[in-house]
């Protein structure tokens, strides 16, 4: 799915409903069914180990080891972004490697949290694997995280618009829109000898660049601006609501 869209956060909250259920507690859903979980196995985050010469992905790698190596098809495992600390290939072969494994040696649950979008083609093949991603909606050139789960695998990660949402250079965001384009517009083979030989340069230099002009309120935003919901009645609001919902765009 998506950066920021909550993937990391959707694999913790199954893994803490997994044993909230098993201690017979409460969990936040209206109907659940999950079997006996003898073990739970997680694989989120990025950290080093200096203290020890490991890097993050050596740290990475050695943790899932660990669960490929003891997971068994009564495990619950929790994998977040297998493979992202080395080379684009070598991560996505790994991952696919370990997605297979779990499948059919383990055979244990999963959840399985990842980037690389090559990964969805393993639903062909593999009879378990059930693809879901977290919505997101453009509005306006911008992305909206709706913080849904829903059906079939994600078309984009939008990582450049999170990096524009982290406040990186507007040079830097446009500069890197130019490398994607030029990215998936070439064939894979001619990829990083075209990238040098084609594109430019910095277009603008940092003297030369102008901030674009705040874009003015939108219709929605001058409402709210006009609106003081302190002297609204209950009623009032309530249209407010549906006035300003009226103002979204239709699908």
């Amino acid at each position: 799915g998506p950066n920021m869209a909550g993937k990391s956060t959707f694999l913790r909250q199954n893994a803490l409903i997994a044993v909230l259920a098993q201690m017979g507690a409460f969990v936040p859903a209206e109907k659940v069914h999950i079997g006996v979980v003898d073990r739970l196995f997680s694989r989120v985050g990025a950290s080093d180990d200096l203290a020890h010469g490991r890097s993050t992905f050596m740290v990475e790698m050695v943790e899932t080891a660990a669960i490929l190596n003891q997971a068994g098809p009564r495990s619950l495992v929790i994998l977040d972004e297998i493979g992202r600390g080395t080379a684009t290939y070598d991560g996505l072969s790994i991952a696919w490697a370990a997605v297979e494994n779990l499948h059919n040696i383990n055979q244990s649950r999963a959840l399985f949290a990842t980037h690389y979008h090559e990964l969805t083609a393993l639903k062909e093949t593999l009879e378990a694997v059930s693809l879901r991603s977290m919505k997101v909606r453009e509005w306006k050139g911008e992305v909206v995280f709706l913080h849904e789960v829903g059906s079939g695998a994600a078309d984009r990660s939008y990582g450049i618009q999170v990096a524009k949402l982290a406040g990186l250079p507007h040079r830097v965001i446009d500069r890197a829109r130019q490398v994607l384009d030029h990215l998936e517009n070439s064939d894979k083979g001619d990829k990083a000898t075209g990238l040098v030989n084609d594109l430019p340069l910095f277009q603008s230099t940092p003297s030369s660049y102008q901030t674009p002009a705040p874009s003015g309120p939108s219709e929605i935003e001058e409402k709210l601006t006009d609106t003081n919901p302190d002297q609204l009645t209950p009623k009032e609001a309530l249209d407010l609501i549906y006035a300003l919902k009226d103002m979204l765009p239709q699908d």
